[in-house]
């Protein structure tokens, strides 16, 4: 049921629907022939979701007396807004006991009918339709409002820096053993130190040269010694 921006024009017969909003006044379209003009702050305007009819216990307001006549004829019209004055003080004793008799009067009971069978014209007591809207708008609500799942954003976070650190690991580790494959292979590479040959050694080593010594001999000869 949606009654929301639907307003009555004291002095206009009909309801209306504000579409727009003026400096100084409000543009409205008639339910009925849906013609559009201004209105403004000197008229008697009145939301029909700001009304509600006097009863005993506590005032009940037009919405929720439209539910219930909504429910009670099944969807389909009510009583009409023509029949006897009786006849709609017996209807609305029916959906509403405690409503205040004295305060509540026939014009008002009447223009309570009127409304009804007019919003039920054009298609504005629809309850299923506006309770899908009501659990569309709470839904949106509750995914615009849904916070993010609890540690989402930790548990990326520590997944990327163990992969960063694997992958820091794996690095090193390659660098390291790419290091070790260096050295290997200039080791290998590098000629050994020359070894001098053993003929040189020996040579080296060898004894010394005889020489001939000169000494003085009692004859006035000369010897060889070793």
């Amino acid at each position: 049921m949606n009654i929301k921006g639907i307003i009555s024009i004291s002095g206009r017969p009909g309801l209306f629907k504000v579409v727009a909003q003026g400096k100084n006044n409000v543009i409205v379209e008639a339910l009925e022939d849906k013609k559009r003009f201004p209105a403004y702050a000197s008229d008697k305007i009145s939301a029909l979701e700001d009304i509600s009819i006097y009863a005993e216990s506590e005032d009940k307001p037009l919405k929720e007396i439209y539910e219930i006549i909504f429910e009670k004829e099944k969807g389909k019209e009510t009583i009409s807004h023509k029949e006897s004055a009786d006849k709609q003080k017996a209807y609305l004793l029916e959906i509403l006991p405690d409503y205040d008799q004295e305060r509540v009067y026939s014009s008002d009971i009447k223009k309570l009918f009127q409304w009804y069978n007019l919003l039920h014209k054009v298609g504005l007591l629809d309850a299923e339709e506006e309770k899908d809207e009501e659990e569309t708008e709470v839904k949106e609500e509750k995914v615009a409002k849904k916070p993010a799942a609890k540690g989402a954003t930790k548990k990326t976070t520590t997944k990327t820096d163990s992969e960063d650190s694997k992958e820091s690991s794996e690095t090193g580790k390659k660098a390291t053993e790419k290091k070790t494959a260096d050295k290997k292979e200039t080791k290998k590479a590098a000629p050994k130190k020359p070894t001098a040959p053993k003929t040189a050694v020996l040579k080296k080593t060898s004894a010394k040269p005889t020489t001939l010594k000169k000494s003085p001999s009692k004859t006035g000869g000369t010897s060889r010694g070793k």
